[in-house]
């Protein structure tokens, strides 16, 4: 009988133990931390979530068969302390790496480079006046100026060789000959080449030479420069750059880095919840200008028809998974992350958000 119990008790924990094996080795559900910002982060009336990191996250879980739940977070630098005090396995969303951020948690490779825009009203002009202006404005005019002291370089260089073997086209007066060599060295530039003045000396050759494969290097920067200035000013208002914000009040979203970099540059800032509350301040005019992230920026410009980017970003961004300092999933995470964004998808996703690969 003594017998028959111990090996009755011996087969119930036996069993009992292999019967608690498989939840002590279950894997753990992460709680992955994320928060509102289109188009990286987006949900919708039922609670379901989508956008660029989300569903960059899910093909990352899946290829290492993660278990999760994601969990809605308050203001942008909640994403990163939850992390660090480990009530989140991870964050994603449009989180931007910083050196301070790096101090308290880990970032996985970056999947998206982006940099900080600014957006501004859109100036309600004739087009006729606007066009008018433009030629008028001061950023035209340095372009002209430059231009001119560029052509009358080249005017000089041949009117050295040729005021006295040439001197029925560039001699006379000085001021004459030098006019005679500027006119040349500008219908030259332009290709138009009237003929009714050309160099005949070997070193006004050669000049003239140079100045013909220069030009053409010359006349394409100056006309992007011109168009830049003529599109700027036609932009209009008080912010054309990022040089202009510390002379007006400029609106962006509370604990971001732009907040950080408008902090660092002295500029007045307007701090909000979210992107879609700084365009409303733009818009009602309580800010003279917006800066946050270009891409999440302009993905709800087109909700906002009154206010538009200023060309070019500044401020280089890069956005990444954030995870827990010495984190062992960091590696594996990497890779598949690496294996997602190198393929076809990836441009696919991008093109299906943003519109361009």
């Amino acid at each position: 009988m003594k017998a028959f119990l111990t090996v009755l008790v011996f087969a119930s924990l036996t069993l009992a133990t292999r019967a608690a094996e498989p939840a002590a080795s279950s894997p753990k559900k992460l709680v992955i931390g994320t928060r509102e910002a289109p188009p990286f982060a987006m949900k919708d009336d039922t609670g379901a979530w989508t956008g660029i990191a989300v569903d960059l996250w899910s093909d990352v879980a899946a290829r290492l068969q993660l278990d999760y739940e994601l969990r809605e977070m308050g203001e942008p630098e909640t994403l990163i302390t939850g992390v660090a005090d480990q009530s989140l396995d991870a964050s994603m969303a449009a989180i931007t790496v910083t050196a301070d951020r790096a101090r308290l948690v880990d970032f996985s490779q970056p999947y998206f480079n982006a940099g900080l825009g600014i957006v501004v009203p859109v100036v309600q002009e004739s087009g006729w006046w606007a066009t008018l202006r433009a030629f008028f404005s001061w950023d035209f005019l340095k372009v002209v100026a430059a231009l001119s002291v560029v052509l009358l370089v080249a005017g000089f260089g041949v009117w050295l060789f040729e005021r006295r073997a040439n001197a029925e086209q560039f001699g006379g007066p000085p001021a004459h000959g030098l006019g005679s060599a500027f006119w040349w060295s500008a219908v030259t530039m332009t290709t138009v080449g009237y003929g009714d003045k050309a160099p005949r000396t070997l070193g006004g050759r050669l000049v003239a030479l140079v100045w013909m494969f220069t030009s053409v290097i010359i006349i394409s920067g100056f006309t992007a420069q011109i168009a830049s200035s003529l599109t700027l000013s036609r932009l209009g208002g008080e912010v054309r750059g990022p040089d202009d914000l510390p002379r007006v009040t400029v609106a962006t979203v509370r604990q971001s880095a732009a907040a950080h970099y408008l902090e660092a540059h002295r500029v007045r800032a307007l701090l909000f919840d979210d992107v879609a509350q700084v365009l409303a301040a733009v818009k009602s005019g309580a800010a003279q200008a917006g800066v946050y992230d270009e891409p999440l920026v302009r993905y709800l410009l087109r909700d906002f028809p009154e206010l538009q980017m200023l060309p070019g970003t500044f401020e280089r961004r890069d956005y990444a998974i954030a995870l827990p300092l010495g984190s062992e999933r960091r590696k594996a995470i990497n890779v598949a992350l690496l294996e997602v964004i190198q393929g076809d998808g990836w441009r696919n996703e991008m093109k299906r958000y943003l519109g361009r690969e």
